[in-house]
């Protein structure tokens, strides 16, 4: 948890400048994610995989663009960057 505080405390000192890292970061976090989903088939399965890589993906983004709350902003990339990284390592195998 202290970790978290202390990065969080970091992001919102320049938000700007992160939230634009994070949202190159996601983005191609997240095209990989996809990548990696679709290489395996596009059955149910897979597609619900998809929708959620982009809806976690395309939420920061908004957060972003909206210039919501930093610690908003902050949480929606933990969970992209969570989500897309599960993903990832699911297909895999």
């Amino acid at each position: 948890m202290e970790r978290y505080l202390k990065s969080l405390e970091v992001f919102e000192k320049d938000i700007r400048g992160y939230s634009t890292i994070g949202i190159i970061a996601q983005s191609c976090l997240g095209s990989a994610a996809a990548m990696f989903i679709l290489i395996n088939g596009v059955s149910p399965w897979q597609m619900f995989q998809l929708f959620l890589v982009t809806i976690a993906c395309m939420g920061f983004n908004a957060a972003v663009l909206s210039q919501l709350k930093p610690k908003v902003v902050f949480n929606l990339f933990l969970s992209s960057w969570m989500i897309s990284t599960i993903v990832i390592i699911l297909n895999l195998w």
